[in-house]
């Protein structure tokens, strides 16, 4: 097959670089040393299950991923907050999603916690590194603020909060040949016209990547900035609704889906338990039906393009791996990759839009026309109808289209639940790190099984930085770091949590402390119902023993109760703002 590799305009290249200092006898570095400290970079994917990548369990092909786990570090229970926005806020500031005005998405309730936008009570990952000297980069998906208008509010888009550069999307969905609020810097542009990108031919996620090995390359061209340490975010919306790939990457997986969900569920978590990243005595939870499935090829067919989306996206992360060795920065290179929730049951596309067809007239775009929609009805570039449904065989770019349930519940094997659920199907997520200077190579391949969250990731930048997490930031006063430095697992020690790790999100909610966890669903208007489990004897929550053991569930729930009161958790549904009650 002909190569796909994107080109991206020229760019001279200057590398100049600091002697590196020696390392400890340890093979650690000594943390924070101003000319060792590392370059982070920062890759979140999108909407994908625990067992998505290779060195969990999966059958597609992530090689890159794979590579990384085997020179560094693969974590078991790393915890999300189980949806797009809420995850990007406790990511990028260190605190829980409600503290930073993020507990639901965009939408403005009135309430401190859900605000549609990050506030200013928090400082991100960009604006805490900066202080300690580090230029920062973002390519992808920002999805932190309500505020979309391209003549409107900025102040809580990624140049206003921290980043140097940015390419990428305020929003957080849509097409992946012509995304909508596609960004270069505070402007909005268009595949067509973007001054600083023109690929023989556009696919988001390949453009991320590039981006995101452009800013690398020009950091190490700019004599002023080539001495700097770098923390650059790699923010993708693969493996995101709608299922779309090139057919030439979909074809790679024909026939490997033909047996349906319950077939590779089984593989997954056979290899998952070989691989040590679940343990044995955690049964399978409960799959979806194949069998009486009317739509079977359909449903191959987005699996197919799933997968191929998955693997497109590790092979970019291989060219920014590829340009940080060229530039001869990996070895001193923090890299992590992790995921934004769990796998998506929700049905954007799953039925069929055509009836819809008449009723909306589409013209061609053209050059500077601004892509607004993020799922049908929508059109593409050149004006045509967007298909959904069992009808539409998804990848191109004139279909909409999402994997659905069935293969979500595969996504998360072995776990139960899904995006938007407290369940760890909806909340855990891959954790890789990689850091030659920084992890002793006698621990590559290791796993971890601390307990450890996206509020973890502040504390520990700041640590490997040597920065100084301010009290006060641009005039506001800051919340203090809710998280952990994970940095003490680098080197197989364990971390003490002084408080258990809390979650809402849409009225679901969860607890987690130590080896216990508790987790209640919202159920319409039926009366709360909340499940124990102890995670150490079953993380695949089959075991409810909340009847068993009443006191200790009396005990968690009052502590769920003292978290939601402090981080501004509102009962849900949401009720009607009152400025009174909300000081």
């Amino acid at each position: 097959m002909a190569s796909t590799r994107r080109h991206l305009i020229p760019l001279t290249h200057i590398i100049l670089m600091k002697p590196l200092l020696l390392l400890l006898a340890s093979g650690l570095l000594p943390l924070g040393t101003a000319a060792e400290r590392p370059n982070i970079v920062l890759i979140m994917a999108d909407d994908m299950g625990y067992s998505d990548i290779g060195c969990y369990g999966s059958e597609i092909r992530t090689p890159v991923l794979d590579q990384l786990a085997r020179n560094g570090l693969r974590y078991t229970q790393f915890y999300n907050t189980s949806r797009c926005c809420p995850t990007r806020a406790a990511l990028m500031s260190g605190l829980y999603s409600h503290q930073a005005g993020m507990g639901l998405m965009e939408g403005d309730r009135g309430w401190p916690g859900y605000r549609g936008s990050i506030n200013k009570r928090c400082v991100t990952l960009a604006e805490a590194l900066k202080g300690a000297g580090y230029r920062n980069y973002m390519s992808g998906k920002w999805h932190l603020t309500r505020h979309k208008s391209p003549n409107g509010d900025k102040s809580a888009w990624p140049m206003q909060r921290g980043f140097d550069r940015f390419y990428g999307t305020i929003t957080g969905a849509g097409s992946f040949y012509d995304p909508a609020t596609l960004c270069r810097g505070n402007t909005y542009i268009t595949p067509e016209n973007d001054p600083g990108y023109q690929p023989e031919s556009f696919y988001y996620t390949d453009a991320i990547n590039d981006n995101a090995i452009s800013f690398i390359s020009d950091h190490c061209g700019d004599s002023k900035m080539a001495d700097k340490p770098f923390f650059l975010y790699v923010s993708h919306t693969s493996a995101h609704w709608p299922m779309h790939a090139p057919e030439a990457d979909t074809a790679k997986y024909k026939g490997v889906y033909d047996k349906g969900y319950p077939a590779i569920r089984e593989a997954r978590y056979k290899k998952a338990i070989e691989m040590g990243v679940v343990d044995k005595k955690w049964a399978m939870s409960k799959g979806l039906d194949w069998e009486g499935f009317k739509h079977k090829a359909w449903d191959i067919r987005c699996m197919e393009v799933y997968a191929a989306m998955t693997e497109i996206m590790d092979r970019g992360i291989g060219r920014i791996v590829n340009e940080l060795k060229k530039q001869k920065l990996f070895d001193n290179t923090l890299v992590i990759y992790l995921q934004d929730n769990g796998g998506c049951a929700e049905g954007f596309g799953r039925a069929n839009n055509s009836h819809q067809k008449e009723r909306f007239k589409f013209k061609p775009l053209g050059k500077d026309g601004l892509q607004t929609k993020i799922w049908p009805p929508m059109q593409t570039r050149d004006g045509r109808f967007v298909r959904t449904g069992p009808e539409t065989m998804p990848g191109a770019e004139d279909t909409f289209v999402a994997y659905g349930p069935g293969w979500a519940n595969a996504s998360n094997t072995p776990f139960r639940g899904y995006k938007h659920d407290p369940y760890e199907g909806g909340i855990g997520t891959p954790f890789i790190v990689s850091w030659p200077r920084g992890i002793n190579p006698a621990r590559n391949g290791g796993i971890v099984h601390d307990i450890s969250h996206l509020i973890d990731l502040m504390p520990t930048f700041v640590e490997v930085a040597g920065a100084t997490y301010p009290e006060q930031y641009d005039g506001n006063k800051i919340q203090p770091m809710e998280g952990i430095s994970l940095v003490p697992t680098l080197s197989g020690k364990a971390i003490t949590r002084k408080a258990p790790l809390g979650f809402e999100h849409h009225g679901n909610l969860g607890l987690r402390d130590g080896k216990w966890k508790i987790v209640s669903m919202y159920r319409g208007g039926q009366p709360r119902k909340w499940e124990l489990y102890d995670m150490e004897a079953d993380r695949t929550e089959l075991n409810d023993l909340a009847t068993k053991m009443p006191d200790k569930l009396k005990a968690m729930v009052s502590a769920w109760q003292s978290w939601a009161d402090r981080v501004g958790v509102q009962p849900w549904p949401i009720p009607r703002y009152d400025p009174k009650k909300a000081k």
